[in-house]
């Protein structure tokens, strides 16, 4: 027993270094040669040099000079990235109704004047809850209370929307987008 035993430890041991050590530092030191902005998250910078958030994770932002992103399922905390997942409610269950109604309401709130339709995508979380896009038309939708807030003309922050709307993947997948996290820097380097 012992003779099977000593080559499987041996073999064990190899394979923990390698698979453990070498490959992982391997790849590590490749990406950070390779890709250093993607290998570290693809951080994004405000203009006192300050990380402010990944663009591929959405933010919290909640004041009235700002774009909002949608809203996270990730609780008790929004976006808290540990804790990627949708909220699972269905469409039936009055839960997601409550949670949807709420959200109308705080927008309605922080906008009265605005009579449109609110865009589904600023009530509803995605699958992820971390989702850092909106649509063209959930940014249309708050182009007056950020004007406003920020005393720019409406515009003005239409063609900062155009210039951060990202088209279709490779032209055929998905919707158009904007990043709302690289709005918003967009919109702190105006000022």
């Amino acid at each position: 027993m012992l003779k099977h035993f000593r080559p499987a430890l041996i073999f064990l041991l190899i394979f923990t270094v390698l698979t453990g050590v070498v490959y992982p530092a391997l790849v590590t030191g490749l990406a950070q040669l390779l890709f250093p902005n993607q290998a570290n998250g693809s951080l994004m910078a405000s203009a006192n040099g300050n990380s402010t958030g990944s663009r591929f994770i959405g933010q919290p932002f909640t004041g009235p000079g700002y774009f909002w992103g949608r809203p996270s399922a990730t609780g008790p905390f929004p976006y808290n990235a540990g804790a990627s997942s949708g909220s699972n409610l269905g469409q039936t269950n009055p839960a997601l109704l409550d949670a949807v109604k709420a959200r109308v309401a705080a927008l309605q709130a922080a906008d009265p004047d605005n009579k449109a339709a609110v865009p589904v995508d600023l009530v509803t979380a995605s699958g992820s809850g971390l989702d850092p896009h909106i649509s063209p038309a959930a940014a249309a939708y708050q182009l007056k209370r950020v004007a406003q807030a920020r005393h720019l003309s409406a515009e003005k922050l239409r063609e900062l929307v155009a210039e951060h709307t990202e088209p279709r993947q490779w032209g055929m997948f998905g919707e158009p987008r904007v990043n709302v996290l690289m709005l918003n820097l967009a919109l702190d380097a105006l000022h």
